[in-house]
């Protein structure tokens, strides 16, 4: 149902404004409130430079406006004076970036709005960026949505910020695509195994995360190695793309891969669109990013689906699993722990309970009531 202000539906025209709309979990997320904001009768605008993930984006209900706006340019500035058309053309009420060069571009275009019709500006602290000026921009909405209490120290400590600015809004998971108990359907599951026929009556380990440094793609080969010198039956999946500028960084990963001797047990997927069926059919799945997340996405759906999950103790995923699945907590960089966990659970599978924390209906309805709250404060609406 439409938000109901002085007992006439009032229908508000949200922009969200990010580099692009491909993969990970802050498009993900623009995509899910998206939809959300369409369902419950208010508009949904997202300017981006396009990605593959477009077209779902308009058929959830959602207007997409192209404009290369994260760029890290100085050259990005002179897209002000078109993005300041955009905003009063489509008389938006709230602009949301989600993304540091998107957010300074936001910033300096509102400025040149006149206040009477300039959007109410909101932006999300998604991780702990460098602390330095561009930074900085990030803290400068009127409303800070912050996706864990580690991000709320990190804003509050490294910055002039508020506590009456910054809101709490943990990423949630959609239970009704994560499914307790979901088994992937028989036509993949042959799908699958025609393309990796390696994997096929294997141990399924699995960790998901772009290909870069931080994401402990080394731990997890690393681990591997250990576990098969034990049950040659382990199959590591690595699920992820190999950004632009990564390459190197995969083929060392390969080279770490050859030195260990474990080229049949370890699998490169590449950005897969099924991820959770991938997941649901691990045995177990891992989380061993080398900094703090903000905020781990698959470690929820993982245990969503009733996958048991190895994650580091620190930073968003630290205090996912701290509250729902405390037994899947190791020490960073504990190597050993790692190994004998996974001995453990490959022996003896672990209990995961259903859970109804950090739902993505949760994240979603705080989200719009902090729209709905900023807006009538705003115009004096009662």
């Amino acid at each position: 149902m439409p938000i109901i202000i002085n007992k006439k539906e009032k229908r508000i025209i949200v922009a969200q404004v990010l580099p692009e709309i491909n993969s990970g979990g802050v498009e993900r997320g623009t995509l899910e409130l998206g939809k959300y904001l369409s369902d419950h009768g208010h508009e949904s605008i997202v300017i981006s430079g396009g990605g593959r993930l477009e077209s779902q984006l308009i058929r959830e209900g959602s207007r997409h406006i192209l404009l290369c706006i994260g760029r890290k340019s100085l050259l990005t500035f002179f897209l002000i004076p078109k993005l300041i058309s955009i905003l009063l053309k489509n008389k938006i009420d709230i602009i949301h970036a989600r993304s540091r060069m998107p957010a300074w571009i936001c910033y300096f275009a509102l400025k040149f709005i006149a206040k009477r019709n300039r959007p109410i500006f909101i932006t999300t602290i998604h991780g702990p960026y460098s602390i330095n000026f561009y930074s900085s921009i990030m803290t400068k909405g009127e409303r800070v949505f912050v996706v864990s209490k580690m991000i709320r120290k990190y804003a509050l400590k490294n910055y002039n910020v508020t506590k009456n600015q910054l809101v709490l809004n943990y990423r949630g998971v959609n239970s009704k695509e994560f499914i307790f108990g979901y088994k992937p359907k028989i036509l993949w599951i042959k799908k699958w195994f025609k393309e990796h026929p390696q994997t096929k009556d294997k141990i399924i380990l699995t960790l998901p995360g772009r290909i870069t440094r931080w994401k402990g793609q080394e731990d997890f080969i690393k681990m591997i190695s250990d576990l098969v010198s034990k049950n040659n039956k382990i199959h590591g999946l690595l699920v992820g793309e190999v950004k632009n500028g990564k390459e190197k960084y995969k083929s060392q990963l390969l080279k770490q891969i050859e030195n260990l001797g474990i080229k049949d047990h370890i699998t490169f997927t590449g950005n897969r669109s099924d991820l959770k069926e991938i997941m649901a059919m691990s045995h177990i799945v891992y989380s061993l990013s080398k900094e703090p997340e903000a905020f781990g996405r698959t470690t929820l759906e993982s245990i969503k689906l009733g996958v048991p999950i190895i994650g580091y103790s620190h930073g968003g995923v630290g205090e996912q699993l701290g509250e729902i699945f405390p037994e899947g907590l190791i020490p960073v960089n504990s190597h050993k722990k790692l190994v004998s966990l996974s001995e453990k659970w490959i022996k003896h599978s672990p209990l995961v309970r259903p859970t109804n924390k950090f739902s993505l209906r949760s994240m979603l309805n705080t989200t719009l009531k902090t729209y709905i709250d900023i807006f009538l404060i705003k115009n004096d609406i009662q």
